[in-house]
């Protein structure tokens, strides 16, 4: 036990046998007035004057913190010197907890509390006390304060911030490499006593970690701990009060420390020797397999690269490594061949990419292995000698002459004989065939330059054995050219001569073309047929030719047209050549050689008419002629037809009644006795036509009497019609175009007149009004004329 319990213990020992040493007094302060002053002045007014007291003075009250008594636990005792005994003074008590926590005998001055109070709350109470005359209520003492302090006791243990800490330190870190600090902290008053005073201690962990008793810092405690082996710890703390000592309070805490990882361990292959098969057939590019190096580390420090570093195959194989599974990815770098070579051998290192110094001791971090790489043989397909084939060919060639030969062979060990074709969507027109055995290529139409310089063939081999496996080749034929053309006018020429013209004068420039392409480039010959008295060619000798006159004067009206034939010749082997022949027209020129008319018809026509202008007029006259007579012939023909048509014949036709006839007189036109008797008359007959919805019984009206007059009897027809819902039209019109009875002016025709020789007088057209005035004048004049010649 320390000096400071014992003394403790003491005080309270001495505490509870005497009580009375926490009494405290209201002491008057002594006179310290001079000898020479009276008790008693007088002041201006005569009246004696009383020295003022002074306030008490108070001394502090101490109280021991968690009393666990059943009664109040007594505080101290607050005494006036006034105080008789008689009971004749009051003690009052205010401030911090008057009343509640602390309660006073107002005729003794105990104070008193009335439960268990907790430093950690409130560590000081000030309050304030006064003594007044219960009969009076007046102060005896002026109000002073006072302070009750709780004294403290270890009754708290010490707790820390965190019920868990979490903490990590590098694997193969030294001893007495900090982790991390724990701190933990203790309510009670650090300025009394130890019972604030915490020291720390390690409980679980050892021996791995320590921790400073003051500090509380953790460190590690042993050399060289490998995260590999172990990588997750966990330590207690315990912190206690009172220095640690027995009869001291503790709390604990738990600290999860975690090794990280550093680049302790070199990358290893778990075999010496790994085998990987492909087959031939696998195209550049292709993975063929992985290896893999284990490292016992994490992160960036398990990081691998791959390389090759020798062997047999270092150009026919590539390596590459996976970041996300730490792997190498060996793959085909050249097309294999199983014919060619078998198996590859392969040296392969994998080696850290982030090594850290301090381990260098630990060796080299780097591993290698061997990987043997076995080509598998497929049935390949036949390969051709050549990536593709370029034959020319003279255009003149003859059907079936070879033109080349293709070769393919097959790559494996067990050769089969191989068949070629064609493959006809290169070759639509057929004009090439092929011989399946050798690969011959032969034609089998005429070639043509000018239609096609180039055909773009594609040839298939494919084993006879294996006919699915097959291979492509293309084949380009290119056609040379063979001069089988003869040249030709470039354009057609419009050559026209003056009447006017002069010998020697150029009245045409011509050119040829030539549908061949000579290797030296084109050359044309230009020459007449026959000596031409009228023109001759004069070659330019850059394949032009100029044609010239050789006479003075030419006239249309003698020969308006002259043909000139002129021969084109080439210079290459054999020569063709081709006869050409111009048209020149004699035409009509100013002084300045500009035509204004050719052939001798246009000095007949008007100026500005070409010939086709004229055919063209002539044929619509003719165009308009034939209609005119069309016309004539279809309204003759209508004419022609017979007024009354067969009942037969009526479908959707208009019924015309267009007859003027003679009047009733005329008998000949035809037979009116049916309209003037009509009992002759047929029943009705119902429409063939046009079938009505509602089919009516045909109404019986009565016959008119005979000899009735055709305008009545019309009539009585249309009011029949008109009143019967079955009756016609549907689609159909009738007409009834009666003109009614005779003029009284009688016919004003003059056919017959010209036939009689009798004077007719027509001076009655003067009395029918002004509007036959004319026609008076006029047949009244000729009798005049007649007269006086």
């Amino acid at each position: 036990m320390t000096i400071q319990q014992v003394l403790l213990l003491l005080l309270l020992w001495m505490w509870l046998l005497h009580p009375g040493h926490m009494e405290l007094l209201f002491r008057r302060t002594p006179d310290l007035r001079p000898k020479n002053f009276g008790g008693r002045s007088s002041g201006n007014d005569g009246k004696a004057i009383h020295r003022q007291k002074r306030g008490w003075m108070w001394n502090q009250f101490f109280l021991l913190e968690e009393y666990t008594g059943s009664d109040y636990q007594y505080v101290g005792k607050l005494h006036s010197d006034q105080d008789k005994g008689d009971g004749s003074l009051k003690y009052i008590l205010s401030g911090d907890g008057a009343g509640t926590l602390f309660i006073i005998d107002e005729k003794t001055g105990d104070i008193h509390a009335t439960r268990r109070i907790d430093r950690e709350e409130k560590a000081f109470y000030t309050l304030r006390a006064q003594a007044i005359n219960r009969r009076t209520l007046r102060p005896v003492e002026p109000e002073s304060e006072f302070v009750i302090k709780i004294h403290d006791i270890n009754d708290n243990e010490p707790t820390f911030p965190e019920e868990i800490y979490t903490a990590s330190v590098p694997e193969m870190s030294v001893v007495g490499t900090s982790v991390v600090q724990v701190t933990a902290t203790d309510a009670d008053d650090p300025s009394y006593g130890n019972s604030a005073r915490v020291i720390y201690s390690i409980l679980q962990g050892q021996p791995y970690f320590s921790v400073e008793p003051e500090t509380g810092i953790i460190r590690t405690a042993l050399p060289n701990m490998n995260r590999e082996n172990r990588e997750q710890y966990q330590v207690v703390i315990q912190a206690k009060d009172m220095g640690g000592q027995m009869g001291g309070l503790s709390g604990t805490t738990t600290v999860n420390i975690t090794l990280t990882d550093v680049n302790d361990n070199p990358p290893r292959f778990s075999q010496s020797t790994i085998h990987l098969r492909i087959p031939e057939s696998s195209p550049v590019g292709t993975a063929i397999g992985s290896v893999k190096a284990t490292d016992a580390d994490t992160g960036k420090n398990a990081e691998v690269e791959y390389r090759i570093i020798d062997g047999d195959g270092t150009d026919m194989f590539d390596i590459v490594t996976q970041k996300d599974t730490q792997e190498g990815i060996i793959t085909v770098r050249k097309p294999l061949d199983y014919e060619t070579r078998r198996l590859y051998t392969l040296k392969v290192e994998a080696e850290n990419t982030h090594v850290d110094p301090r381990f260098y001791y630990l060796g080299p971090f780097k591993d290698t292995t061997i990987v043997k790489i076995s080509v598998e043989d497929v049935d390949e397909p036949p390969v051709f000698s050549r990536s593709s084939y370029l034959f020319e060919v003279h255009e003149d060639i003859e059907l079936g002459t070879i033109i080349g030969t293709v070769m393919a062979r097959d790559p494996d060990s067990a050769s089969s004989p191989i068949r070629f074709s064609l493959d006809r969507h290169t070759d639509l027109d057929r004009i090439f065939n092929i011989h399946s055995g050798n690969g011959s290529i032969y034609t089998s139409k005429p070639l043509d330059r000018e239609i096609s310089q180039w055909h773009n063939l594609s040839v298939i081999a494919a084993e006879i054995n294996n006919p699915k496996d097959t291979t492509r080749v293309p084949v380009y034929v290119r056609i040379l050219d063979v001069n089988d053309n003869a040249p030709q006018f470039a354009v057609f020429y419009d050559t026209f001569v003056c009447e006017n013209a002069r010998a020697g004068q150029l009245i045409q420039t011509i050119s040829a073309v030539d549908k061949d392409d000579p290797l030296g480039g084109q050359k044309f010959f230009f020459s007449l047929a026959a000596v031409n008295p009228n023109f001759t060619v004069q070659d330019n000798e850059d394949n032009t030719a100029r044609i010239l006159t050789r006479r003075n004067g030419f006239s249309r009206h003698e020969i308006s047209t002259y043909l000139l034939p002129v021969v084109i010749s080439d210079n290459d082997y054999p020569i063709q050549s081709s006869t050409g022949t111009l048209t020149i027209r004699v035409c009509a020129c100013d002084s300045r050689g500009n035509m204004q008319s050719c052939n001798a018809e246009a000095l007949l026509l008007p100026a500005g008419l070409s010939t086709g202008a004229l055919v063209a007029i002539l044929l619509c006259i003719i165009i308009l002629l034939v209609i005119v007579v069309l016309f004539a012939a279809l309204k003759r023909q209508r004419k022609k037809e017979p007024l009354i048509l067969s009942k037969e014949d009526i479908r959707d036709n208009i019924v015309s009644y267009n007859d003027e006839g003679g009047g009733e007189e005329d008998t000949q036109a035809f037979d009116i006795g049916t309209l003037r008797n009509p009992a002759a008359i047929e029943d009705k007959k119902l429409r063939r036509d046009i079938i009505p919805e509602t089919l009516f019984v045909p109404r019986r009206t009565p016959s008119a009497p005979d000899n009735t007059d055709v305008r009545d009897f019309i009539n009585q027809r249309l009011k029949e019609h008109d009143t019967d819902p079955s009756a016609p039209p549907y689609d159909s019109l009738a007409t009834y175009a009666y003109e009614g009875n005779d003029s009284i002016a009688e016919s004003l025709s003059s056919l017959e007149s010209g036939t009689t020789e009798g004077d007719q007088n027509y001076d009655y057209l003067r009395e029918w009004g002004p509007r036959f005035n004319k026609l008076a004048e006029m047949y009244g004049g000729g009798e005049s004329d007649k007269d006086t010649s």
